[in-house]
């Protein structure tokens, strides 16, 4: 389950602070699911507010599907979507575009610092 470099940004597609201050409003509207797994990987599911997806920048957006592109970690961490380190954007649920499905490594630990 890799993931397709064609259905994100090349690159993190940081937000403008005045973006970003248009999606505040809606932070505390995240709802985050329960973790559940498989044997390779844990999952969760992030449910956004339906009004947050209208004020996205377009280029987070696959114009082709019409639902967010695979977001990269800081472009979700910027949007205010807050979950511990090991994360990965890997699909939208395109019934219900405003629900982001996310995966990690079951026992995820993050790299010692150094």
């Amino acid at each position: 389950m890799d993931i397709d470099p064609i259905r994100r940004n090349k690159k993190p597609r940081l937000l403008l602070e005045t973006e970003r201050e248009k999606l505040d409003e809606f932070v505390d509207s995240i709802h985050y699911s329960a973790r559940y797994n498989d044997d390779k990987f844990e999952y969760r599911h992030v449910q956004l507010p339906k009004n947050m997806l209208k004020k996205i920048p377009a280029d987070y957006f696959d114009s082709a599907k019409g639902t967010l592109k695979l977001l990269w970690e800081e472009e979700w961490r910027a949007l205010g979507i807050t979950q511990s380190l090991g994360w990965e954007h890997y699909e939208v649920h395109e019934p219900e575009p405003h629900i982001l499905l996310f995966k990690r490594p079951l026992n995820y630990q993050p790299p010692l610092q150094q």
